[in-house]
This record gives C-alpha cells, sequence and structure tokens, in this order.
C-alpha cells in the first residue's frame, strides 16, 4: 500500500487532498499545525492525524523519521495574513511556513522518496503568476514554491523523484470564508472566473492524486492551475 505525508491535511485544500488519495487506497499521515486542529480531523482506517509545526526543524526531522516508508509528499501547510504582510516580521513568518516549510520537508523526505522513487506535490497558487497588493508575503512565498518545484524536479529527477505543484485558484476554504462573505468581493471574482464558481478542495485534491500516481510518470517540474480558467483571462 502506498503511504503519503500531507502537510496542512487536517482542513482545507489539505483534507480535500487526503480524501481523495484515501479513496484511492492510500494510507495517509496527514498534519495539522494544532493538537486541537488534528483531533478534529474526521477518523479513518488509513488516516493518522499529528500535529506538526513546518518551522520547527527538529518536529520536522522526528516526524519524518518515524515513517517506514513515504511514496508521495504533499506540501499544503501554509497561512496567509491579509493586510498585516508589510509588517517585516510578519512578512518573514509567511515566507517561512510556506516556502521555507516546504523546503524542510522536501529535503526530510528525500532518502524516502528516492527509496521508492515516488513523488512530491508542492501548493502554489495564483499568486504564483501575479502579484497580491493585499499580501505581498504570500505573494512572494507562493512564487518562490513555484520556482522551488522546478528546480528540484530538475535535481532530484536522477533519483526517480518527480516534482509538481498545484496552483489553486479561488477554492471554498477557511481562508476564503471572508471572501466568500462579501458579496461584492464574491461577485467580481466569480466574474472573473469562467467557471463562474468556487472550486471545492476535493477538485484540487483529484490533480494532486493523479500527479502523485503512475499516470503522471513523465511529468515534472509543472505548475498545474487549478482555477476555473481565472489565470485564462
Amino acid at each position: 500500500m502506498k503511504h503519503a505525508l500531507v502537510t496542512g491535511g487536517t482542513r482545507g485544500i489539505g483534507y480535500g487532498v487526503v480524501e481523495v488519495l484515501l479513496e484511492a487506497g492510500w494510507s495517509v499521515t496527514a498534519t495539522g499545525v494544532s493538537e486541537q486542529e488534528v483531533a478534529g480531523c474526521p477518523p479513518h482506517e488509513r488516516l493518522t492525524a499529528r500535529p506538526l509545526d513546518v518551522t520547527d526543524q527538529a518536529a520536522v526531522e522526528a516526524l519524518v523519521g518515524g515513517l517506514e516508508r513515504l511514496d508521495g509528499l504533499v506540501n499544503c501547510a501554509g497561512i496567509l495574513l491579509r493586510g498585516q504582510e508589510y509588517d517585516l516580521e510578519t512578512f518573514q513568518r509567511v515566507i517561512d511556513v510556506n516556502l521555507v516549510g516546504t523546503m524542510r520537508l522536501c529535503v526530510a523526505c528525500r532518502p524516502l522518496l528516492a527509496e521508492a522513487r515516488g513523488a512530491i506535490v508542492n501548493t502554489a497558487s495564483m499568486l504564483s503568476f501575479f502579484g497580491g497588493p493585499m499580501v505581498p508575503a504570500y505573494s512572494a512565498s507562493k512564487g518562490g514554491v513555484a520556482q522551488l518545484t522546478k528546480a528540484l524536479a530538475a535535481k532530484w529527477a536522477a533519483e526517480g523523484i518527480r516534482v509538481n505543484a498545484v496552483a489553486p485558484g479561488w477554492i471554498e476554504t477557511g481562508m476564503t470564508q471572508g471572501l466568500r462573505d462579501d458579496k461584492a468581493r464574491e461577485a467580481a471574482i466569480l466574474g472573473r472566473t469562467p467557471l463562474g464558481r468556487w472550486g471545492l478542495p476535493r477538485e484540487v485534491g483529484e490533480q494532486v492524486a493523479w500527479l502523485l500516481s503512475d499516470k503522471a510518470s513523465f511529468t515534472t517540474g509543472a505548475v498545474l492551475p487549478v482555477d476555473g480558467g481565472y489565470l485564462a483571462v
């Protein structure tokens, strides 16, 4: 049975990924930022939920060191602090979680993934392609994730590790709840989205599962938009 580690996998897009992988027969270790978040994760016989701060190197190494095998790593842990990211301490925190945290997990998981000839899927964003004036740190971190994905794909291909990313658009999660509650803002977002609706976490999960699977065996270094066409207009 293949095993995946999904950071940020106890809620939002991360849990959408977990749901799809479980349905596909994977076993999954999902992490959340707190014990409370982990406790709220729905139970499943093939799901293990653990707390993890992706900015804590020792905690990352301890978690990965406890895994017997690893076929897929999905980096979904991330934060966005709208309107606060011009404060330099806040800027650094967002970068540390979203970009450096992704690199921490990739490096820690590399030996197990090489042994299994496994795959990594990182979480980029629409803001990997254009700037967000209210979220400079989030935008910078997600641009970095896209370029990191390409760099690791080129470096680790010889070890049999494929590295790709998904770039979600406007998805129904806690992170977008405020925008969905603001009807004027929601209308502007949906008016630009060709498919005319919010995406669902599991719709991102389906693309992640494909990128982890053997069906994507010749795909590496890709950043795949999952955005209802938002980037196309």
